[in-house]
């Protein structure tokens, strides 16, 4: 993974720190029930010299790892986001992490193989996604699983947050309002069902291992590599 060592510049010295913040309060609301889940099924109790790798796909404002990496000073973690405007929120927080332990962020597109990014097959520890699927074409899903799918170690997860349905049925009223409302803005948008996604998976070498039951009527799926 030399390319992305030399992308990041390993855990950043006096950056310029003139990149704005950014505050989403859904990001700010779910960030510590996420915490929760990620304490259940994330190992962290490891040798300063193997640290575990940890892989954050669609990154936003960059509050998440924010959150996370304090309690987990043993894992390094890679922020990634799509969006250029949205990298400097994400920097910002990596740099102020107490922990240091938050990477640079990369521009990324999920679609792409992660390859072109400097990283190796079977090299990453968790891969972790929140609120993108349902915001995004339908190949930024089957990129993610097929990513995930080649780069995790072996017995190794991705957790995926997010509202979905199941069998085909949207449940409460209020998500499937929301899924009207996100097709009304994008066709190729709306929430993916966890049927289908099993089945992508499993091409993928991916097996769905628990769902646990979110605040506001979201889940946290947990997947691992066969």
């Amino acid at each position: 993974m030399s390319k992305l060592k030399d992308f990041s510049c390993a855990f950043h010295g006096n950056e310029n720190m003139a990149n704005q913040k950014l505050i989403y309060p859904a990001a700010t609301r779910n960030q510590e029930p996420i915490l929760q889940v990620l304490k259940r099924f994330v190992t962290y109790d490891c040798a300063e010299d193997d640290s575990p790798f940890f892989l954050e796909v669609a990154s936003g404002s960059g509050q998440h790892l924010a959150h996370f990496a304090p309690h987990f000073p043993n894992i390094k973690f890679q922020p990634t986001e799509f969006d250029e405007t949205l990298l400097g929120s994400i920097k910002y927080y990596a740099t102020q992490c107490p922990t240091k332990n938050i990477l640079l962020p990369i521009q990324l597109d999920i679609c792409t193989d992660l390859v072109h990014y400097g990283f190796s097959e079977e090299s990453i520890d968790y891969v972790y996604n929140a609120n993108m699927i349902h915001i995004s074409p339908y190949e930024c899903t089957i990129g993610l699983f097929k990513n995930a799918g080649c780069y995790l170690k072996p017995n190794a997860l991705m957790i995926l947050y997010g509202p979905f349905s199941k069998d085909g049925v949207i449940t409460p009223d209020s998500n499937v309002q929301f899924n009207a409302s996100l097709k009304s803005r994008n066709p190729a948008w709306g929430l993916r069902d966890i049927s289908e996604l099993i089945k992508i998976a499993a091409d993928y070498s991916l097996t769905l291992i628990d769902t646990v039951e979110m605040p506001a009527n979201n889940k946290t799926l947990i997947w691992k590599k066969n």
